[in-house]
C-alpha cells in the first residue's frame, strides 16, 4: 500500500478520535463551544473518509485489505450524511406536524438516521480500521 493512502488512514482514525473527543469530552467541547468551528472536525472527519475511498480506487488496492478500506471510508462519509438527514426530517417533521402521518413518517425517519449515525457508522467504522491496521501489521511482518 502507498504511503499516501497509509497516511490518510491515519489522520482519519486521529479525527475520528477528536470527533469522539469533541462529544464525550466536555474539556475539548468547551474549546469549541459556540463556534462555527464545532462542525469542523466532523465535516474534515467525512472529507477523509472521501478521500480515502477515493485513494483506495485510484491506487487499485485488492484483496481484504479493500474491502476493510472502504468500510472504513465509507462509515466516516455516511456519519456526516445521516446527522445532515437527521436535522433535515427533523425539520421537516416541524414543518408538517399538522399532517399526523407525515409527521409519524418524519419522526421515524429523524429516529432511524439518528441511530444510523450515532450508534451505526461509529461500530462500521471501528471494523473497517481495526481489520486493516491488523492486516497492515501482518502484511508488514511477511515483508
Amino acid at each position: 500500500m502507498k504511503k499516501s493512502l497509509s497516511i490518510i488512514f491515519y489522520i482519519l482514525i486521529l479525527f475520528f478520535l477528536l470527533t469522539l473527543g469533541e462529544i464525550f469530552v466536555p474539556t475539548i467541547r468547551e474549546l469549541f463551544k459556540g463556534s462555527l468551528f464545532f462542525l469542523g472536525p466532523f465535516i474534515i472527519f467525512s472529507l477523509l473518509g472521501v478521500l480515502l475511498v477515493f485513494l483506495t480506487f485510484k491506487q487499485g488496492i485488492q484483496g481484504k485489505i479493500r474491502k476493510y478500506l472502504l468500510l472504513t471510508g465509507v462509515s466516516a462519509i455516511s456519519f456526516f450524511v445521516f446527522v445532515f438527514l437527521h436535522n433535515v426530517f427533523y425539520g421537516l417533521g416541524i414543518i408538517s406536524s399538522n399532517i399526523i402521518i407525515l409527521k409519524y413518517l418524519m419522526k421515524a425517519l429523524e429516529g432511524t438516521f439518528f441511530i444510523a449515525a450515532i450508534f451505526i457508522c461509529p461500530l462500521v467504522f471501528l471494523i473497517g480500521a481495526i481489520d486493516s491496521i491488523i492486516i497492515f501489521i501482518k502484511t508488514r511482518k511477511k515483508i
